[in-house]
Parts: C-alpha cells; structure tokens; sequence
C-alpha cells in the first residue's frame, strides 16, 4: 500500500465526483478512503453512489456513514441546523432508490468511524470527531477529542481541508517524550466551503507520510442546472462560490 485517495462530503455532486475519479485514477492509487456524506444536498445522490460502487469497490478500505446518511436512513432530522437542511435531508431520502439504500445501510460502518491499521500506523477514521462522530468537526484550532492513541486521523464534515500534525506529550525518551499524530480532512469533493468551488479530496502517500491536498476544476454550472426548485435554492447557488 502506497497512495491512499481521501474523499469527504460528495453529497450527490456527480459532476465533481467524476472529475476527482479521473484525476485520482492518474495518480496510482491503491486504496480509497471514504468519509460520509456521499448523498443530500446535490441533485445525483443516486448516481454519485452507483458510480462509487462500479469505481471504487476493489479498493474501498474505509467506508463510513456521515450525518447525511445518518439522519436519512434513521429518519432523524432534528440535529439540522435550519430548516432548509431538514427539507433538504427529507426530498434526498424520497429519491434514493432501493439498491442505493441497501448499500448504504449493507457495505457502510453506522458508527460514522472505524480504526485500522495502515502498516505501522494506527489510524482513525471519523466523519465528524471525537465528541460526536456526525455532527461535531475536528478543526486545527478545537480538536474536539484526544487523539493521542492514533498515528493519523482522518475527518470529514466541516468541508474545509486541512494537514496537520500535534505533538502529543508522552513518556518516550527515545522520541524527546513527543507523539506525533497526522491530522487529514480532504474537504469536500461536492460542496466545499473554503471559498474554492473546485472539487476537494486528498492524497496520502503511505510511505513518505507526505499528503496532497488536490483541487479539481469541474463544471460547476451544470451542476447547477440540475437544481430545479425541489430544495432551498441556496444549495445550489453556493457551489459556483465554494461557501
């Protein structure tokens, strides 16, 4: 294992997620780590996962719920912040169709997280952080949690990307009683809101340790034009200015 492909918060943007497939697939990547929110607020939730499941099946070795799924598939909408995302949440579950669903619910972790290894180093997976694995994000300045026992955590939700490292301190002589820990958001392929409307994913070389934040230029306008009225119209003006 040497390049691992993070994606975060495609939600339902199948314009941008074929955009980042082309780009990853020129890039030698082994593995695919996915971060939730594959569905809502984009007009293709449907399409978005059915292109995920013919790409990425041999080389998925992470795949979490996000809020998104969460609150669909348990029909809980009460953590939205507005009423728009509510009704957003609510048209999206009246479209999925049956195979969506099953998978969904069938080849994703509930949890919204997952530990594994990758070689020597232990990682984490989460959609949103430590104190609340759906609707709290790790952010550089609040970490929400201690992450002291992993080696690198990767989070999604907040949609802005971020690398960073903490050093932890603990009794080990030998490493100047530090412990690093490598913190990855990829941002959002399908919704980003750091003020760049490309679509978002990272790249992580297993080896070296070393990751790149990728922004890939897709054609936001057509995204737009899918927009026809059935949810809050602030969805899809947000996309052409990445907020």
């Amino acid at each position: 294992m040497s390049k691992i492909a993070i994606l975060s918060d495609i939600h339902g943007n199948l314009h941008a997620l074929k955009e980042v497939i082309n780009d990853l697939n020129s890039h030698d990547i082994d593995s695919i780590v996915l971060l939730g929110d594959l569905i809502d607020y984009g007009m293709q939730s449907n399409e978005c996962v059915d292109l995920i499941r013919k790409e990425f099946s041999s080389r998925v070795i992470c795949n979490i719920w996000g809020n998104h799924e969460n609150a669909i598939l348990t029909e809980d909408f009460d953590h939205f912040s507005s009423q728009r995302g509510v009704e957003s949440a609510q048209f999206t579950a009246s479209q999925l169709n049956d195979a969506v669903k099953d998978y969904l619910n069938d080849e994703l972790i509930h949890d919204g997280r997952l530990e594994f290894r990758i070689g020597d180093y232990k990682a984490l997976a989460i959609h949103g952080s430590l104190v609340d694995s759906y609707w709290k994000a790790i952010f550089p300045d609040n970490l929400n949690g201690e992450y002291s026992d992993f080696d690198i955590v990767f989070s999604g939700h907040s949609h802005y990307p971020h690398v960073f490292q903490k050093f932890y301190e603990v009794d080990n002589p030998d490493m100047r009683n530090k412990k690093s820990v490598l913190f990855i958001n990829p941002g959002s392929v399908g919704q980003p809101r750091n003020h760049n409307p490309n679509a978002q994913y990272a790249i992580l070389d297993t080896e070296t340790r070393g990751v790149e934040l990728r922004a890939v230029e897709y054609p936001v306008d057509e995204a737009m034009d899918l927009y026809d009225g059935s949810i809050d119209e602030f969805y899809q003006t947000r996309l052409k200015n990445g907020i």
